[in-house]
């Protein structure tokens, strides 16, 4: 099934441009498959730092769909958790939409770092949000995607729930991060899985409640509700132009936005696909008809490990919303940006997102 991405979680300028394949074109890489599991290793030149050291990214299928993940510390939790220094804790970052996981490689380092590399930080996508290597298809098996709906959001909350117990030993501890849609998703797994061992879950720019009604959904519902199919043939011919051409219409659509993450135009060009498009704009379709009310049940009930952070200029979440929440949940640790920072924070200030963050979760960790 072909279904195209919630572009408005970026700026309304970056929506045309928000669409095939970069990821290899970063440093010197390693590949190897092994079964159905791809890994790419993205190496930094020694002493060069940055985002891409340390990262691991792999392609697996999951409920039938290709899913990428971008892993930093190590690898494989089921082995390290019987080695002689296993991981007290699984950082795991469930991203907005588009929901391709190098758009938080620069959060993900910093936190990584911050924490001296103790604690092994992972993202993982959004089924089919990601274009698959070429020896991939998107999807493993029609007939699962189709019957379950992977691609929409009651799928994508079955996906993050499945990786866990697929990749996670189930008594590993976990902090969650999520971001716009990925709060919303993370809110459902605690709901649907009480068993999950979660400390902490992070909510940034939380898109949980009256996502239609907002200024910015009022402008993107009629685009991803009735009009998304529009877009369908303009990526398609974007898709057929040389990569360099595709990277050049990314830096023009980004080039008034201050101080531009570089690391995050990889994954931007990677969206210049079709399929990833269709996929990203269904699950977002649904998530103008399915996020009304906020599920102040299962609120009430994590109340103590949430931590909600709106923004102060946000068009999906408005601050009203932030007043809101505060007034039934005066008790909870719910938070207004004062630092200017947009809903689409990956953009230019992944850093600082995770410094904060890291401030936030520091007595969590150090009592584990």
């Amino acid at each position: 099934m072909i279904t195209l991405p919630a572009l408005g979680k970026l700026p309304v300028n970056v929506i045309t441009s928000l669409l095939t394949n970069l990821l290899r074109s970063q440093t010197r890489k390693r590949i190897s498959s092994v079964g159905k599991k791809l890994i790419v290793d993205l190496m930094c030149s020694p002493g060069s730092g940055g985002p891409g050291e340390d990262a691991s990214v792999e392609y697996v299928y999951c409920r039938g769909a290709i899913t990428e993940l971008l892993k930093y510390g190590p690898t494989d939790l089921h082995a390290a958790s019987k080695g002689p220094n296993p991981p007290k804790m699984l950082i795991l970052v469930i991203p907005g939409n588009p929901g391709v996981v190098g758009f938080y490689k620069t959060y993900m380092w910093t936190l990584y770092q911050t924490f001296i590399r103790r604690y092994p930080v992972w993202t993982v996508s959004h089924a089919g949000h990601s274009m698959p290597p070429e020896t991939y298809d998107m999807i493993e098996d029609a007939s699962v995607t189709e019957e379950e709906d992977v691609f929409g959001l009651n799928g994508q909350i079955e996906h993050k729930l499945t990786f866990l117990r697929k990749h996670v030993p189930r008594y590993t501890n976990l902090l969650l991060i999520g971001h716009s849609i990925g709060c919303y998703i993370i809110l459902e797994m605690m709901k649907r899985d009480p068993e999950l061992k979660v400390v902490k879950a992070v909510m940034l720019f939380p898109t949980i409640e009256r996502m239609a009604c907002s200024p910015q959904g009022k402008v993107m519902t009629p685009v991803l509700c009735r009009l998304r199919y529009t877009f369908y043939l303009p990526i398609f011919l974007l898709s057929l132009l040389p990569e360099r051409l595709k990277i050049s219409i990314v830096h023009l659509a980004l080039r008034n936005s201050y101080a531009v993450d570089t690391s995050i135009i990889p994954a931007t060009v990677s969206l210049i696909n079709v399929d990833c498009a269709a996929n990203g704009m269904y699950m977002g379709s649904q998530e103008m008809r399915l996020v009304v009310e906020r599920d102040n049940i299962t609120i009430r009930q994590h109340l103590s490990k949430l931590i909600f952070y709106y923004g102060a200029t946000d068009h999906w979440c408005p601050v009203q919303y932030y007043h809101d929440i505060r007034k039934d949940f005066p008790e909870g640790d719910i938070r207004l940006c004062e630092r200017g920072i947009r809903h689409a924070f990956v953009l230019d200030a992944g850093e600082e997102m995770a410094n904060m963050t890291a401030e936030w979760i520091f007595d969590d960790l150090r009592t584990l």
